[in-house]
């Protein structure tokens, strides 16, 4: 008998894994993202990154920065350049209710999580206020007592 092939793993999303550490994240939204075709055949490898990449409004449109997606291997002289400004795609109510929430408040905007959802790629956005340095050290402090109390409790099983 033959032996059964591995179903292969293909890119399910790319996080941003630094967005609950170093902000509080208040409220998220789906936002499309403008692509050229090296770019998407780049995310479907799993050749992205956005961990470092922040959105901002400008002239009535929000524009995704500092995400990089590497360059395509395959592709010729016509790649695209990595850390381009990337334009999100949402509806003109919503870039106004984020255009004033972000002036007003001293909030930022933050890509969590990239993904396909039917064939297309979606930026997860999170509304965010950074967070200060006692601020990281108390969620790490609650953070260890959780593992430690997560550590005690299969100990007791």
């Amino acid at each position: 008998m033959c032996a059964k092939k591995q179903k292969s793993e293909r890119f399910k999303e790319i996080r941003n894994a630094k967005v609950f550490r170093d902000y509080f994240v208040e409220d998220k939204l789906e936002a499309g993202i403008v692509l050229t075709g090296t770019e998407l055949k780049s995310i479907r490898n799993g050749r992205a990154q956005i961990t470092d990449a922040f959105a901002k409004v400008e002239k009535g449109e929000v524009i995704l920065r500092g995400a990089y997606i590497d360059e395509y291997a395959f592709g010729n002289i016509n790649n695209h350049e990595p850390r381009r400004p990337r334009k999100l795609l949402l509806h003109r109510k919503e870039i106004g209710r984020l255009a004033e929430e972000v002036t007003q408040g001293g909030k930022t905007l933050v890509p969590m999580r990239m993904y396909f959802k039917e064939g297309l790629v979606k930026v997860e956005l999170a509304i965010c206020t950074g967070k200060k340095l006692y601020d990281k050290r108390e969620t790490l402090k609650k953070k260890a007592q959780m593992q430690e109390i997560e550590r005690e409790m299969r100990r007791r099983r």
